[in-house]
């Protein structure tokens, strides 16, 4: 899909008016955030999903199975 944004003012900040394929397709709604990250080709990508929360729920991801039994033990 491709689509032209156009920048508008709102307020004292800018702001974007995203087509409703655009909304639909990153399953999102009025008042979700939406991440804006950098690729390291230089681009610019726009996601539902925050990497560095992604990144966050790996480790906690690793430390949960790395300490199965322990949580085990202390859940009961």
């Amino acid at each position: 899909m491709v689509a032209e944004i156009k920048v508008r003012k709102v307020g004292n900040s800018l702001g974007l008016l995203l087509p409703k394929e655009a909304v639909q397709e990153l399953n999102v709604a009025e008042g979700e955030s939406l991440h804006l990250c950098k690729a390291p080709d230089g681009r610019f990508y726009l996601t539902a999903y925050d990497p560095e929360f992604e990144r966050q729920m790996e480790i906690a991801r690793e430390g949960m199975r790395r300490y199965r039994n322990t949580l085990r033990e202390l859940a009961k």
